[in-house]
């Protein structure tokens, strides 16, 4: 069967909504689904941010979630959850125990408190905003938006010589089936093209104008760095319409980290808190190795786009900008 590109919009039962403070330099993006989606989450970093993350292992109870955030904030931006929370209850989607419905709402967060005001975070107004925007006019974009707002990379050496990157998409379809990933790119390392391994994106030169390489920057020294800079982590939600319970959406997060791990160099880091979330929302019967193989083609495609969608802001140069991509 052909594989054809799709838009994220085209997968059905989830819609996408964004918000963010531009000035302030922080976003959140929320995936919502009104009778709930089916969800795992994989995570590889070491310095996680989230928020009922135990509410996707397979031997808790709860069967479904209705919504995931993605946020900026680091741990201060949790409470965005809470808007989301209110305005699903007021809408009547959640799980209904008899005197309201609570909707089951997970979220996973990045830090981006260096970039414009440490003190403006993702909070329940802007989880508000966002999931009104994902109930009555889903406004995802790629590039400097939601959750992918004060998104950087190449921060080995601090913020002096990172670069701007975002949040970026990535959709296929074959046949009937649909696999599709939104990726918000903030990480430690560097960002590769999957396809031909050209660094496009990453620790910058003294000068500002040229690539160098993270890695060989970490081998000129072997010795323990205490206190590393973790101002980092890379989020991201793999979408598919195929049917899938919770034990299986675990696994297909866990490959789609392949795709991390394509795009990413170095990854998973003790100063990162990668996260990938699957989830399913429809019926489609397809093997769970297929979609989790073609989750990772999604995640590093998905990455690629956020870099190249970006601009520059607050004084951090964009791939575009500079001319690497």
């Amino acid at each position: 069967m052909i594989e054809k590109e799709i838009s994220i919009r085209d997968i059905k039962n989830v819609s996408i909504g964004q918000a963010e403070n531009a000035k302030a330099g922080t976003g959140c993006t929320v995936f919502v689904s009104k009778d709930g989606m089916r969800a795992g989450l994989d995570v590889r970093g070491g310095g996680p941010a989230s928020r009922e993350s135990q509410l996707l292992n397979p031997l808790t109870a709860a069967q479904v979630v209705h919504a995931i955030v993605l946020a900026g904030g680091s741990a201060y931006g949790l409470g965005t959850a809470g808007g989301v929370m209110t305005c699903l209850e007021e809408r009547g989607i959640g799980f209904d125990v008899g005197v309201t419905k609570v909707p089951l709402v997970a979220q996973s967060d990045l830090f981006d408190l260096t970039v414009g005001d440490p003190k403006t975070r993702p909070d329940e107004a802007m989880g508000r905003e966002a999931a009104l925007h994902a109930l009555e006019d889903p406004n995802y974009r790629d590039g400097n938006h939601g959750a992918g707002c004060g998104a950087t990379v190449g921060k080995i050496l601090g913020m002096e010589h990172c670069m701007k990157t975002g949040i970026g998409s990535y959709a296929i379809q074959i046949g009937e089936l649909q696999v599709g990933a939104v990726v918000a790119v903030n990480a430690l390392g560097d960002i590769y093209d999957w396809k031909n391994g050209k660094q496009v994106a990453g620790l910058l030169t003294e000068d500002g104008n040229a690539l160098r390489d993270t890695m060989e920057y970490m081998k000129s020294s072997i010795q323990v760095v205490e206190n590393r800079f973790v101002g980092n982590t890379t989020l991201a939600v793999v979408i598919t319409n195929a049917w899938f319970e919770k034990a299986s959406l675990c696994k297909i997060a866990g490959m789609a980290h392949d795709g991390y791990a394509r795009s990413i160099r170095p990854v998973h880091t003790s100063a990162d808190g990668d996260s990938i979330y699957a989830v399913s929302v429809g019926e489609v019967r397809a093997d769970q190795d297929l979609v989790g193989s073609l989750a990772g083609d999604v995640v590093s495609e998905a990455i690629l786009r956020a870099v190249k969608n970006a601009e520059s802001a607050y004084g951090y140069p964009s791939a575009s900008s500079l001319g690497f991509i």
